[in-house]
């Protein structure tokens, strides 16, 4: 949540390669954070609030703060940018909420692990290459960001299995997060 308040305030300052790095920083932090607290045996209070203060870090961090990328890098006088992102946010709130009920059933009925997100997750790693396509004057944030955010709202809410990715699955996510790092950060500007 602060690497996602921090690219908040990158963005609102105009330094948005700056605050599309947070957005991977939080990408990176939320790929592990479940695992960190399952190294300690919790209560099933803590179990519950885990599952909440997870969920209202993840509506700031992949919610709140793509909506507000993509929107400053629009045209505030068109009504479309302001419409897309809104819903956007909002599909955000509703999947995680939904998650949220969701999991706490799964957690009461079973001691498994869980193997699989229903709708899609996050855009962590989606916005970033978004922005590089930016940076490398191939398409513009304007446009790709909201056609990504209008796709990214309606798979939220669409329920579909989606794999969790193991080791080999976040080895890939952290060498394609290295290379937008590296277009972001080396790439035209």
């Amino acid at each position: 949540m602060l690497t996602a308040f921090w690219g908040i305030t990158f963005a609102i300052g105009g330094r948005f390669r700056a605050a599309v790095i947070c957005l991977m920083a939080a990408g990176f932090c939320d790929m592990f954070d479940g695992a960190i607290a399952s190294t300690r045996p919790r209560m099933p209070k803590e179990k519950r609030f885990g599952i909440q203060i997870d969920s209202l870090s993840d509506l700031i961090c992949f919610g709140v703060f793509p909506a507000l990328l993509v929107y400053l890098n629009c045209d505030s006088t068109k009504m479309l940018p302001l419409v897309v992102c809104g819903l956007y946010v909002l599909c955000a709130l509703i999947r995680l909420s939904y998650f949220n009920v969701d999991e706490e059933e799964r957690q009461n009925s079973t001691t498994e692990h869980r193997d699989s997100y229903l709708g899609l997750p996050t855009i962590a790693l989606l916005l970033p290459a978004m922005f590089g396509l930016d940076c490398l004057h191939l398409v513009p944030i304007r446009i790709s960001g909201i056609v990504l955010l209008a796709c990214a709202g309606a798979a939220f809410l669409i329920p579909f299995r989606l794999k969790k990715p193991y080791r080999i699955g976040k080895v890939i996510m952290i060498v394609v997060g290295a290379l937008e790092f590296c277009v972001l950060a080396f790439g035209a500007s």
